[in-house]
């Protein structure tokens, strides 16, 4: 392995805000995955960062009051892992319901739409699913509008009441509504009426 390319990939990596989650993909302007792999191993070596699963890694966060490192973020490795395969994903479940305040309960499965296949991916008892969905559903609508479609979805048209209705109203800002009411004209009649009733009354 050139010494120049393992400085580099070093440099980038020392250069990262703690808590940067990678992907092998991220350093091929500098080398070859082969030769990519092997450096990672390197600095995983020596405790720059650590491997979460087959091609992530993290710089991870110490904790001076808890003295031990803290766990990664879900998020920033399911996110990694569709920068890595060129997937566009968003959340949905009780993932998107936590974002948008609409439940407190930490996620049991880290779930993400995708116009990907549907993967699953596991360590530490951490689960993140990804669940395919097409380019329809999903690519032609922005992120916050896929996660208000996919938490209205999660809840249910009964579970639909005005306190949901007002919390959303209160989550998605005045001039995000009307790209919003745009965006989700494909979904399903009731659904598209909550959007409705968030944005227009």
């Amino acid at each position: 392995m050139a010494s120049g390319i393992y400085a580099e990939i070093k440099k980038r990596i020392l250069d990262a805000e703690y808590g940067t989650v990678f992907v092998t993909s991220d350093f091929t302007d500098i080398a070859t995955i082969t030769t990519i792999r092997k450096c990672l191993g390197r600095q995983v070596e020596e405790k720059a960062i650590r491997r979460i699963i087959d091609g992530v890694y993290e710089k991870p966060v110490y904790s001076n009051l808890l003295k031990e490192y803290v766990p990664v973020n879900p998020e920033k490795v399911a996110y990694a892992i569709a920068r890595g395969y060129h997937w566009t994903i968003a959340p949905c479940g009780d993932v998107a319901l936590n974002k948008l305040g609409l439940s407190t309960q930490v996620p049991v499965v880290w779930s993400y739409i995708s116009d990907g296949p549907y993967r699953k991916f596991a360590w530490d008892n951490v689960n993140i699913e990804f669940k395919h969905r097409t380019n329809r559903q999903i690519s032609f609508m922005s992120e916050s509008t896929t996660l208000v479609v996919e938490a209205i979805k999660t809840l249910g048209k009964e579970r639909i009441d005005e306190g949901v209705i007002n919390n959303l109203k209160n989550r998605v800002p005045e001039d995000k509504r009307k790209q919003l009411l745009e965006e989700a004209t494909g979904v399903s009649e009731w659904i598209y009426e909550v959007i409705r009733k968030v944005c227009l009354e």
